[in-house]
């Protein structure tokens, strides 16, 4: 078996409870057995632009839940229709209107405010997709600075702004990755690494990937998936060969959270949840087991 770094947590992403109150979710995924939470910022789920009259008590209630239940977090940001109801992911940090930059820029910094609060491991986001008829030079001259001002912008030295790769978007391979992380150059700009779609992308096998970036590696995202099929698929359903994936975190010594998401499958959350923590404790003896997964 692999020997895991002690600070390494199995986690579950909140999109994958979408019918579920935030704060009940929470306390599932700890009844479980499950050591960290990937909250994605929703209508219902710690909104930003909600009235502080609602926003401030739900972060309090939050915040002490991952307390009680000893839990790390991070922050998510790729609720589907959040910022417009008509157009999933929209709009974006390379969006042809500057306004509506600003729009996700501005969302973007309300996240960092509440990772803060809840004192997150990370907040994750990613590029979006290319508007059609933007030259190249342009998207990435967009990207890049949307990219520096969200980590110059935000309010907290202690918050780690983790980028993630995503098939049909701007970035998706891990080479795109890293001429942005040549370009952004900054000591807040790590990586959320999709092992999922790794594999869609054929950019298998994840070791190269961790070992190359484990220094700015702060949140790991797991499902199954098929070469060239960009569909979340529960744990054991698709390709992946999590024994090389949990032995080149291991080997690496990864110290954060490996966090499932599957938000699809948000109609059966608990039992999907209870099954894919049932399937990750396979890669690991029992002493393991507990410290990927419990709180210390």
């Amino acid at each position: 078996m692999v020997a895991y770094d002690r600070g390494m947590r199995l986690g579950y992403n909140t999109n994958g409870f979408a019918h579920h109150r935030l704060e009940d979710a929470i306390e599932l995924l700890a009844e479980l057995g499950y050591g960290s939470v990937a909250i994605t910022l929703d209508y219902h789920a710690l909104n930003p632009f909600a009235p502080d009259s609602e926003l401030l008590p739900q972060l309090e209630r939050v915040r002490d839940s991952l307390q009680r239940y000893r839990l790390r977090c991070v922050v998510e940001t790729g609720a589907r229709f959040l910022l417009d109801p008509r157009r999933k992911h929209q709009p974006t940090l390379l969006d042809p209107d500057p306004e509506q930059r600003l729009r996700r820029l501005t969302f973007l910094l309300h996240a960092c405010t509440i990772a803060n609060i809840l004192q997150a491991d990370a907040v994750s986001f990613w590029s979006g997709s290319a508007p059609a008829g933007e030259c190249e030079a342009t998207l990435w001259d967009r990207l890049v600075d949307n990219c520096l001002s969200l980590c110059e912008l935000t309010d907290s030295p202690s918050i780690r702004l983790a980028f993630e790769p995503e098939p049909g978007m701007f970035i998706d391979t891990m080479a795109k990755f890293a001429e942005l992380h040549r370009r952004v150059n900054h000591a807040r700009f790590g990586l959320t690494l999709d092992i999922g779609h790794l594999h869609c992308l054929e950019e298998m096998p994840a070791r190269p990937h961790l070992q190359r970036w484990q220094s700015i590696l702060w949140n790991v995202h797991l499902e199954d998936m098929r070469r060239g099929v960009h569909d979340h698929l529960p744990l054991g359903e698709g390709e992946i060969d999590f024994a090389e994936v949990f032995a080149g975190l291991g080997e690496i010594g990864y110290s954060g959270g490996v966090h499932v998401e599957l938000s699809r499958h948000s109609h059966d959350a608990v039992e999907t949840a209870r099954r894919s923590l049932a399937f990750l404790r396979r890669f690991c003896n029992n002493d393991e087991a507990r410290q990927c997964q419990a709180a210390n």
